[in-house]
């Protein structure tokens, strides 16, 4: 009886995925951009407190549990504050900043850059307070000693990521493309609030 192989990975199943995005993108754009940064921001949570953990455990000090609720509120973050608002700024950015317009891409980066960059990173810490009842002072304790140094970092880290993505990546793909860099950028956010 002759021996049979079978493939291990099947591409048609990667084709398959793919295409049920697009369609979901295609008929629930809001709904899919909020689930997809949803689970990549709880992703990035996640990774950062198994780097956190690695990191103690090579310095000899005891591992921590995973704190589950904190990967939560990364996920309802994405889920209510990051999807949408994307969504709707790469749309508002299309619309103000037209490819027609001359100098169209350096003027579309500094908007993403000095105005929803701060305006975003001011409401992912208002968020994240919120998420965690702490209350105003705890904010404001927060911001003096975090802001201006994840503002800082975010245009150095985000700022040729996001010429690429509102100059070259399709209106339709962009909040996945910040998404899958946000897993690296919300793992370092989360270092940085403790």
């Amino acid at each position: 009886m002759p021996v049979i192989s079978v493939a291990v990975r099947d591409s048609a199943f990667h084709m398959r995925l793919l295409q049920q995005y697009l369609l979901l993108l295609k008929k629930y754009p809001i709904l899919t951009k909020s689930v997809t940064s949803s689970v990549l921001s709880a992703l990035g949570n996640l990774l950062s407190q198994v780097l956190e953990n690695r990191r103690k455990f090579k310095n000899g000090r005891p591992e921590k549990d995973i704190d589950v609720p904190g990967i939560a509120r990364f996920a309802i973050y994405g889920l209510c504050i990051t999807g949408p608002i994307s969504h709707y700024f790469y749309h508002l950015l299309e619309l103000l900043v037209p490819s027609t317009v001359p100098y169209c891409m350096p003027k579309r980066l500094l908007l993403d850059r000095l105005v929803f960059a701060p305006a975003f990173l001011l409401l992912f810490f208002i968020v994240m307070n919120i998420l965690e009842r702490k209350r105003w002072p705890a904010l404001q304790d927060k911001l003096r000693a975090s802001y201006w140094p994840a503002l800082k970092m975010n245009w150095k880290v985000w700022t040729p990521f996001q010429f690429v993505n509102i100059n070259f990546v399709p209106i339709q793909f962009r909040v996945l493309f910040a998404n899958l860099v946000a897993l690296f950028w919300y793992a370092y956010l989360a270092s940085v609030r403790k």
